[in-house]
C-alpha cells in the first residue's frame, strides 16, 4: 500500500472503501440512511464508505445513499473558504427521500468541529509564546507527509 501523501514519490491524491462499524450502513447521526434512494447502481446499503483525497484541499466521503464533498480555499493569510456539498442519487426527490435535516447534521458537525480547531490553533501559532517543536511521529505522521509534499513541490516549481 501506499502511504498518503507520499512526498517521495509525488502521490498527492488517494482513494480507498473503508468499513463501517456495525449496525451502521452510512455516516449519519445514527449510522441509518438518510436517503431513501441507494446511489448509483448499488444494490443493497453495505457498502462501507468510498473516500476520495486530493491535496492540499479536496476530500469526499460517499456512502451508499450519499455523497459529502469539502473543498477549502485560501482566501487570505487568514482566512480560508470552506465549501460543502452534499450529493444524493439523481431519482431522489427531496422531501420524499431525503430530508435536509436528516442529511445535513453529521457532516455539518464535523466540518463546524474542524474549523473550531484550526481557528484555535491558528490562535496559538501566532502567540508569542509559541514555539515549533517537531511532528509526533505517532499522530502527525500525514501532517509531515504533507509538509514534506509541499515542500516538494515547491522546489520542483522553482
Amino acid at each position: 500500500m501506499t502511504p498518503f501523501p507520499d512526498a517521495e514519490h509525488g502521490i498527492w491524491y488517494s482513494a480507498n472503501r473503508t468499513i463501517l462499524i456495525d449496525g451502521w450502513v452510512t455516516e449519519s447521526m445514527d449510522g441509518r440512511r438518510v436517503c431513501d434512494v441507494l446511489m448509483g447502481d448499488y444494490p443493497d446499503e453495505d457498502v462501507g464508505t468510498v473516500r476520495a483525497r486530493t491535496l492540499p484541499n479536496f476530500w469526499n466521503h460517499s456512502s451508499c445513499d450519499h455523497g459529502v464533498t469539502t473543498r477549502l480555499t485560501p482566501r487570505g493569510p487568514r482566512l480560508t473558504e470552506a465549501r460543502m456539498i452534499w450529493l444524493v442519487d439523481d431519482k431522489a426527490v427531496e422531501g420524499r427521500d431525503y430530508r435536509l435535516e436528516r442529511l445535513l447534521p453529521f457532516w455539518q458537525l464535523t466540518g463546524e468541529q474542524d474549523w473550531q480547531i484550526c481557528e484555535r490553533q491558528q490562535k496559538g501559532v501566532e502567540s508569542s509564546a509559541y514555539v515549533p517543536g517537531p511532528l509526533s511521529q505517532y499522530k502527525e505522521y500525514n501532517l509531515d507527509a504533507f509538509l514534506q509534499w509541499y515542500v516538494n513541490t515547491l522546489r520542483a516549481a522553482a
